[in-house]
């Protein structure tokens, strides 16, 4: 908090900053703007001509966009510019998304290109009707799966449906017929007391032997509470080594991409 502007455009410029989500640097910029200007024109000022370059907007969730919106310290404008570009980059397909990263690789436009957020960055698409549902998209790199043996797990953000909030998690776990390592992929439930409700549920992978479409792997249903998880310790059958493997048909491009469907079941589908 005590950095001055130069130091804190440092910082934020770096790839590898080791940050929990992008949601935390707007905060973090906007709680350090408050402390270091007390006047509104002066924060505006700042954060308009210097700051928001260093926010990269398009990584973050889209409840905290909807909060920029209505941000004060942020000219409407400029707030405005900032969402709408942050929205149409999600909208894109994966692939059109890691164009423009790289397009967007030079020092002065880096607010397409993820940094080493600690939760990683899902696409979400919901539907209300005719029932609560979601689909979410989930891409790892090969060298994050990798970083993953023998016994770690990744997070993805948090999404929400029916008003609880989601996350998706991939391990490195032993199979429990087999006694050898495997990928694994769980759906868990933020801790949101005692509510419970059903989930339909199914996961997916792209797959270099089906024309790279998506491929159902696992389908289930589960009662959630808070703070239960339900998972397919290995999502494709196959050993660790061979998933990882050069020639591994999972991976695209270097990319695992993933996808999960959820559908809450409502107390009438259940009779």
């Amino acid at each position: 908090m005590a950095l001055p502007l130069a130091g804190i455009e440092a910082i934020l410029s770096s790839d590898d900053l080791q940050i929990a989500s992008e949601d935390a640097v707007y905060d973090f910029v906007l709680k350090w703007a408050r402390g270091q200007y007390s006047s509104l024109e002066d924060r505006r000022e700042i954060l308009g001509s210097r700051l928001a370059l260093y926010i990269r907007f398009p990584y973050m969730t889209c409840r905290k966009l909807k909060k920029v919106l209505t941000c004060s310290d942020f000219e409407h404008e400029v707030a405005s510019k900032q969402v709408l570009e942050a929205l149409f980059f999600k909208a894109e397909a994966p692939h059109r998304q890691r164009i423009l990263a790289a397009e967007g690789s030079d020092s002065m436009n880096r607010r397409f290109i993820e940094r080493a957020y600690k939760y990683r960055p899902v696409k979400v698409v919901e539907f209300e009707l005719p029932r609560p549902q979601c689909v979410v998209y989930l891409d790892l790199k090969r060298e994050e799966c990798a970083g993953l043996f023998p016994s770690g797990r990744v997070y993805s953000q948090a999404f929400h449906l029916g008003g609880q909030g989601f996350f998706l998690s991939a391990h490195c776990n032993m199979d429990q017929q087999s006694s050898f390592h495997c990928f694994g992929l769980f759906l868990g439930m933020q801790e949101k007391g005692a509510v419970s409700f059903g989930v339909d549920y199914e996961f997916a992978a792209r797959d270099k032997s089906t024309k790279e479409e998506y491929v159902s792997k696992y389908k289930g249903n589960y009662t959630f509470t808070g703070g239960k998880a339900v998972g397919y310790r290995n999502l494709f059958g196959i050993p660790w080594t061979s998933f990882i493997a050069e020639d591994s048909q999972h991976f695209i491009n270097g990319i695992l991409h993933l996808r999960a469907e959820l559908t809450i079941k409502r107390s009438s589908d259940l009779h």
